[in-house]
């Protein structure tokens, strides 16, 4: 790379973090968080409820449970429920594919949040607190762990067609330093020369370019040397030196028409499925955490009509859920990858009214006091069903899992002490647990 780019890149490795040393031996060397951001219902998807079935257009009787708008009667589910698999996990119908992947899988239904706002729910699922700035999962493992891959980001963010809401907060690495953040794509679009902007330099040659690159890495060296600690200065020079080496590597990770016509198929067509292909090769290069959303805003925030929106938002993920799991696995990839799909929160078992307390629409409102979500690979114990929410599917009530706990596992399984993995900052040592989580022993292999 030249002089220029050594001295630089010995001042940024003397200066910030590039790995920590795991407190024990990971099971799991990457994380792939398919989020399906707007809310996923459970007693839709993974927690059927007969007993809701059976009082359909009844009151339930809760009281104190409250939601973000007004709910009235028990709204049954639309979708069939059927069991698959040696381990006999029922899915409903509303992913065919990857009902076929549950002994690879451990559903946990007994999730719950703090409470029924998206914004909020999204940075505690993200960070682990829902009010005050603090770094992402992936912010954390990069750290924690280093990456693999010096060419491309070990934080990647795809989303097609915008940003969910809370927009790049999501992924921020807050009092971290910068060069943890997640790296944002939108994958709505095919050509990789176009996923990632100015990925290519259209009016410079190549070699033109590497001097001048080498040129500012030398004043760069320079100007840091001066001013040695300085975080954000140290991020900033960090993502131009990246930003040089990507345009190699980063058009080919994401171009996913050099797979074979097999792999094309496996996944299916449209930018859900697609963006999964590219997380597998993104893992496949080294990449330590890819996050998936479904789309901009919330797409899976039914509110109304809730048979025909559920229906459209699976059916544009499902094939390529599975194939993820099949992919990874067939690859020797599925054992060193942890994959975890989940929402903010869930739904509510009774139907959503208007706001004058009339109008139902045939959809659910935001529910945080129970939910489900999946995880599979990583040395998760395939095959498991966690936990459980009453009779119809309002409040996790037998072994309950917050997210506290849910990032203290999937720590351990990366080889760290959520307690231990902390990080100096404003005179305290902050963790991404905060003084919560314990490890879910009964989800581990």
């Amino acid at each position: 790379m030249g002089f220029g780019s050594l001295a630089l890149a010995d001042l940024l490795s003397r200066q910030s973090f590039a790995g920590v040393e795991p407190h024990f031996p990971s099971r799991a060397k990457h994380v792939i968080h398919v989020f399906l951001n707007g809310g996923m219902s459970q007693v839709d998807t993974f927690d059927p409820k007969p007993e809701l079935t059976r009082r359909g257009g009844q009151m339930l009787p809760f009281d104190n449970l409250q939601t973000e708008r007004r709910t009235g009667v028990a709204l049954p589910s639309p979708f069939q429920f059927k069991q698959h698999g040696e381990s006999g996990i029922p899915v409903s119908d509303l992913f065919p594919h990857l009902s076929q992947c549950v002994d690879e899988m451990a559903v946990v239904r007994s999730m719950h949040a703090e409470l029924p706002n998206h914004e909020m729910s999204l940075m505690l699922m993200n960070s682990g607190d829902q009010r005050l700035v603090r770094p992402s999962f992936g912010s954390w493992l990069t750290w924690g762990m280093g990456s693999e891959n010096e060419n491309l980001p070990g934080f990647v963010a795809l989303c097609p067609g915008g940003m969910p809401v809370g927009g790049a907060a999501n992924w921020r690495s807050a009092f971290l330093p910068g060069v943890y953040q997640g790296t944002h794509v939108d994958t709505s679009q095919q050509d990789p020369t176009q996923l990632i902007r100015n990925v290519r330099n259209g009016r410079m040659p190549e070699d033109q370019q590497r001097q001048q690159f080498e040129f500012l890495q030398q004043l760069n060296a320079r100007h840091l040397a001066d001013r040695p600690g300085e975080a954000a200065l140290e991020a900033r020079l960090r993502s131009f030196e990246l930003a040089y080496r990507m345009q190699v590597e980063a058009t080919d990770a994401f171009d996913v028409s050099q797979e074979p016509e097999s792999i094309l198929k496996l996944y299916g067509d449209g930018p859900q499925n697609r963006q999964l292909l590219i997380a597998r090769r993104l893992v496949e290069r080294g990449v330590r955490f890819v996050q998936t959303w479904h789309g901009g805003g919330q797409p899976w925030d039914s509110h109304a009509n809730i048979a025909n929106e559920h229906r459209r938002v699976a059916g544009e993920c499902d094939q390529g859920l599975a194939a993820l799991i099949m992919d990874l696995k067939s690859r020797g990839l599925l054992d060193q990858t942890l994959v975890l799909c989940t929402g903010e929160f869930g739904r509510t078992p009774s139907v959503e009214l208007g706001q004058n307390g009339a109008g139902a629409s045939q959809g659910r409102d935001h529910n945080h006091w129970g939910f489900s979500l999946w995880l599979a690979g990583g040395g998760i114990r395939g095959g498991t069903v966690y936990g459980a929410t009453d009779e119809f599917g309002f409040r996790a009530v037998e072994n309950p899992v917050s997210v506290h706990d849910l990032h203290a596992t999937m720590l351990h399984l990366l080889g760290f002490d959520h307690e231990r993995l902390t990080y100096r900052y404003a005179g305290r040592d902050f963790r991404l647990t905060d003084v919560h989580g314990r490890v879910i022993r009964d989800l581990l292999a």
